[in-house]
């Protein structure tokens, strides 16, 4: 039988925040023409905040996820719609104004992610 565990994380608000706008300099250099050298940045600042925030602990890190795009369902817990048009049925992720926010740690020779923030979503019907 599979073990289920309750875990309640608390990562600081500076770094939830930190996350935040290193995604939205990322939404913001995928509409630009050359966005290579602001992609190179970007990777580098989220090669620090998975790598190096808590270096020396049992962490591994913090990660983001961008679900642009994604079937969404009312039973879908690692987002927060707002549905857009009237359709309510066979429903699209069709922007994302904050990402998944994940947090990893080893437990006992097991990488563990946890959601410490909810994507913040616009969906939308595909029939529409």
């Amino acid at each position: 039988m599979q073990e289920i565990k309750k875990v309640t994380v608390k990562v600081p608000q500076a770094y939830l925040d930190f996350i935040n706008q290193i995604f939205e300099i990322e939404k913001k250099a995928n509409n630009l023409k050359e966005e290579n050298s602001i992609q190179r940045n970007i990777n580098k600042m989220k090669g620090i905040m998975e790598e190096e925030f808590f270096k020396g602990s049992s962490t591994i890190g913090l990660t983001y996820h961008n679900p642009l795009g994604e079937d969404y369902s009312d039973t879908r817990t690692d987002c927060e719609a707002t549905i857009s048009g009237t359709g309510v049925e066979n429903l699209e992720i069709v922007e994302v104004i904050k990402p998944i926010i994940y947090y990893s740690y080893q437990d006992n020779d097991k990488v563990i992610k946890v959601i410490v923030q909810p994507a913040v979503v616009i969906v939308q019907s595909k029939n529409s």
